[in-house]
């Protein structure tokens, strides 16, 4: 079992296209990838998809202060820099970063070099450095919590204002446990810094349950990330008002996750 977590913040304050052969690029030569893109689910009903987002798209596995009963996002460009001395990790994690905005139609993610721009920083460390790396963004007392509680093999967090926007976003993932392992953190770890940061247990096609690794961004997913990045869906709506426009903005999901997927 995978023992990955994803943490909610408040601020402190007031609180194109890319080929589809991404995705085989970051899996190349790695089984246990390959293996589940070949027995991959890629058909879904309207309720099975819907269920997921509002599962996954509200709530929070972890959160340390304000309400989880809003939808959560980005409302501006997402830069990612990369901290770590790794320059193969740094490679994989573009690779993934650039097959997230080849897979999400309204989202505007890319890797920068410069940190003062970016507003997701994934921190790369050793699996030794892991914990110290927690105590330093969430301090000692947290850290041990989070470690006797789940202890994670990768963590995020992201930071949002009073509309619900999220502003920063933290990723932290270990460097030395494998390209399977990297690559699942990676995925899960970034999708969910960008918003839907609730683990479920009862949703068994997405990556957000911590009983299934992917290791790729699956079809099931993509479905989940185009929803909330839709632009009928705002930071800062309830589960009343998403429901309105889900169908419309449902609709529209299918038929680009249908075109970037080559599906029947």
């Amino acid at each position: 079992m995978r023992h990955y977590i994803s943490i909610l913040l408040l601020a402190a304050a007031a609180l194109a296209a890319v080929d589809a052969a991404v995705t085989s690029a970051v899996a190349a030569e790695i089984p246990a990838i390959t293996s589940r893109q070949r027995s991959e689910k890629k058909v879904f009903t309207d309720t099975e998809i819907v269920e997921g987002f509002l599962k996954t798209a509200f709530g929070a596995e972890y959160h340390l202060a304000g309400r989880v009963d809003r939808i959560r996002k980005y409302d501006s460009p997402v830069r990612v820099f990369a901290d770590g001395s790794r320059a193969d990790r740094k490679a994989q994690l573009a690779k993934v970063v650039a097959d997230i905005r080849a897979k999400v139609q309204h989202l505007d993610i890319a890797m920068t070099e410069d940190n003062g721009t970016a507003n997701v920083l994934v921190k790369l460390v050793r699996d030794h450095d892991l914990y110290h790396t927690i105590a330093t963004f969430y301090g000692r007392e947290r850290a041990k919590e989070i470690r006797t509680s789940l202890d994670p093999q990768c963590l995020s967090g992201f930071r949002k204002n009073d509309n619900y926007e999220i502003e920063h976003s933290d990723v932290i993932l270990t460097v030395d446990n494998g390209d399977f392992v990297f690559l699942d953190c990676a995925y899960e770890e970034l999708l969910q810094s960008l918003g839907p940061i609730n683990d479920t247990a009862t949703v068994p096609w997405t990556m957000f349950n911590d009983s299934v690794s992917m290791g790729f961004f699956d079809v099931y997913d993509q479905y989940l990330l185009n929803l909330l990045y839709d632009p009928r869906i705002k930071a800062g709506m309830t589960v009343q008002e998403v429901k309105a426009v889900l169908p419309d903005a449902l609709a529209d999901v299918r038929a680009w996750v249908k075109k970037v997927n080559h599906l029947e």
